[in-house]
């Protein structure tokens, strides 16, 4: 069995496909909390593909299109130095998640930071 489990009010339960699924988890009062995406600068949450692509691109990430990605439903930017670094989102910014978050965060250290957004 792969997946994540989820403990919720005493119940676990395993998600076979987290992506699919909103992880909302709850903080010490019991209300459900999610992550957003900050743009550290300008102190933005991003929320938008829009306001992401424009912040990447001020950072030297371009817009990366292939066949793969279109079957995929994939948005894909890569920067135009040397560097292999490649980010792949979904088309649908409503299964953008913070799996997604941490992988742009990492190839932008200084730039994005994931914070804990009250429901």
């Amino acid at each position: 069995m792969s997946g994540v489990w989820v403990f919720k009010n005493g119940v676990a339960r395993l998600i076979s496909n987290p992506s699919k699924e909103r992880l909302e988890l709850p903080d010490s009062t019991g209300q459900a909390r999610r992550r957003v995406l900050v743009h550290v600068a300008s102190n933005q949450v991003i929320s938008s593909y829009a306001e992401l692509e424009q912040r990447l691109v001020e950072l030297g990430w371009e817009h990366y299109e292939t066949e793969a990605g279109k079957r995929a439903n994939l948005i894909q930017f890569h920067r135009s130095s040397a560097s292999a670094h490649l980010i792949s989102l979904p088309k649908n910014f409503k299964n953008f998640n913070s799996t997604h978050m941490y992988d742009i965060v990492v190839k932008n250290r200084s730039h994005f930071v994931v914070r804990e957004h009250p429901a």
